[in-house]
């Protein structure tokens, strides 16, 4: 199969890429609105952008009834947020948050999501995920207001907890934190499979 994009339908466009980029981390944001409410949701558009300052990236894809999503609008609101690390433990929880709650619904109660305060933000984070970054709104990028359009959320990192067993001698262990991953549709990917290549000198 050849396509080229100039013939597809966004529809198309996006079911090539979750297809084919997998797995991809999933990012379980935790924000506040200026009012107070909370709000917990997924976003699989999710990577490191830097280490040095520490920068994480998260995409938010705008959806056909043009409504930026609670995430976004109260990050342009506190400028805070908790990035949470979802493992399977937590995934049933996780895709109860990816309902459409109105904006006034606060998630951690709606689907009884576990929250432990913060050290250095204002926003709790998730009890239960092994590892959490406080972050800070460093930047958003708008590569399209179209539907199905992005918008890159630049998070600086100030502070990351992780839990004691998935830690050790100060570093965290990826077998032990047991992260899923999204995959295309609803299908997910576990970590408790992995190999490794050392890389050639």
């Amino acid at each position: 199969m050849f396509q080229e994009v100039k013939d597809l339908n966004p529809q198309q466009c996006y079911q090539a890429l979750v297809a084919a980029v997998i797995p991809r981390p999933i990012a379980w944001i935790s924000t506040v609105s200026a009012s107070g409410v909370l709000n917990l949701a997924p976003y699989s558009f999710f990577t490191v952008a830097s280490c040095q300052p520490l920068v994480l990236c998260v995409t938010q894809i705008l959806p056909r009834d043009l409504q930026h999503k609670d995430t976004l609008s109260n990050l342009q609101q506190t400028g805070e947020c908790v990035v949470n690390i979802v493992d399977q433990d937590a995934v049933e929880l996780m895709n109860a948050t990816c309902a459409n709650f109105p904006a006034d619904v606060d998630e951690f109660d709606a689907v009884a999501v576990p929250k432990v305060a913060s050290r250095v933000v204002q926003v709790p984070g998730v009890a239960i995920s092994p590892v959490r970054f406080e972050c800070k709104l460093r930047e958003i990028i708008t590569i399209s207001e179209q539907a199905m359009g992005g918008s890159m959320m630049l998070l600086d990192v100030l502070a990351i907890h992780s839990a004691d067993n998935c830690t050790s001698n100060e570093q965290i262990l990826t077998e032990k934190v047991n992260a899923v991953g999204k995959m295309g549709g609803s299908s997910y990917s576990t970590t408790c499979s992995s190999f490794e290549l050392r890389r050639p000198d």
